[in-house]
């Protein structure tokens, strides 16, 4: 039988382990279901979950990890202990946060306990969702059903079961806590919820720097005092690059710690947002730094080589710039703007390449067809991060 002491989860006296709420085929010793729907939903629109956690601050002051189902490694442990706000001296309160780390996604809601509770010695706590997924706005909604029922029962265990429900359906129903479908968060809802049209207000033609470093994967670190305009703001920067839909590269909500820059330089180009404004410093850290308070980004020089800009970047600057400002125009459509002239790019390089040996772009090819030298030093490095060079 799976305990929670097994799982590497600190047990909690109020909630029994799996045999007290979860279905048998959740412990060791029984097989799930050889089949079913219940058990197809799982394997399908739920298999992103990983886990859920608890984080209370009692009267004295103490924060501690209380509880967990079914676990969680240490090491993330201490990284998500590290994000909650109740664990920080600031006076900051955030009722949500979210991030990566080591390829898994954590989303932090914390709420203030008001009395009368079940939750007489508790003044806060948070509920800590782990996923394979980016989609806020999905485990934001999870988490605030969870956070209702532990603030109604005091105890962990109606929580699991409607955890384990969404597992196993995909959907948790209840008349006093709301109702959550899965089937209603789309992830493209969740890469389209910010504002690119934002992002081109506050920068004009400098997002051109911003959407050459993604296009040719380079790291992009954004600084802002305030966790909520860095989750704001980073989620966004994936959009200028639609065509490969991928936020893996996004870690908003980095600290300045070993493990986790460690776990950043794993990746070879990345946004990463930072509170701390020590980061502005760590030049081992990015190719492109932004200042997002004062509006200002810079070019490490390091990489002014590879970002050198010409025509092809003004026209496309002035491309984003004029749809952004579009008054008509939907930041989706603006997205849709972008996306089309990067496609055309992507085409004409492709094209470059079905002409070279094994389908591989040589700097030699290149220089045959007389581009200008800031197009050129572009394709090249383009090809390089789409894998069309030959090394």
């Amino acid at each position: 039988m799976l305990t929670f002491q097994e799982s590497g989860c600190y047990p909690d006296p109020r909630c029994p382990g799996p045999s007290a709420g979860t279905p048998p085929w959740l412990s060791q010793s029984s097989p799930p279901p050889a089949s079913g729907n219940v058990w197809n939903m799982a394997a399908t629109e739920t298999q992103f979950m990983l886990s859920v956690g608890l984080i209370e601050k009692d009267v004295n002051g103490d924060t501690l990890w209380v509880w967990c189902f079914p676990s969680v490694a240490s090491d993330l442990r201490k990284v998500l202990l590290s994000k909650c706000c109740l664990t920080q001296d600031a006076r900051d309160f955030h009722t949500f946060v979210f991030g990566q780390f080591c390829r898994t996604w954590y989303y932090i809601t914390t709420v203030e306990v008001q009395e009368p509770t079940a939750l007489n010695k508790v003044t806060h706590f948070s509920i800590v969702v782990t996923a394979k997924d980016f989609n806020p706005e999905k485990y934001a909604a999870l988490s605030r059903i969870l956070c209702r029922m532990y603030i109604k029962h005091g105890s962990p265990v109606k929580m699991m079961e409607a955890y384990v429900t969404v597992l196993t359906k995909g959907m948790c129903q209840s008349d006093e806590n709301g109702s959550f479908l899965i089937k209603d968060y789309d992830v493209r809802k969740a890469y389209l919820a910010g504002s690119v049209k934002d992002v081109v207000s506050q920068f004009g033609m400098e997002t051109i720097i911003l959407y050459t470093a993604l296009m040719l994967k380079k790291r992009i670190i954004v600084h802002h005092p305030r966790i909520e305009a860095l989750l704001e703001f980073t989620r966004v920067l994936p959009t200028l690059t639609w065509h490969r839909k991928d936020w893996s590269i996004l870690h908003p909500y980095v600290h300045l710690s070993d493990p986790e820059l460690e776990d950043l330089k794993k990746c070879p180009g990345y946004v990463a947002g930072f509170v701390d404004p020590e980061v502005s410093n760590r030049l081992d850290l990015f190719d492109v730094y932004v200042n997002l308070p004062d509006g200002v980004i810079t070019v490490s020089q390091s990489a002014k080589e590879s970002m050198a800009m010409g025509k092809l970047h003004k026209d496309i600057g002035h491309l984003i710039v004029q749809s952004a400002e579009d008054a008509e125009r939907s930041d989706s459509q603006v997205i849709k703007d972008i996306s089309v002239k990067t496609k055309e790019i992507l085409a004409n390089l492709m094209a470059l390449a079905d002409k070279c040996e094994d389908s591989k772009i040589t700097l030699e090819g290149l220089k045959q067809h007389h581009f200008p030298p800031a197009t050129e030093n572009f394709l090249f490095h383009l090809a390089a991060a789409e894998q069309l060079l030959r090394i």
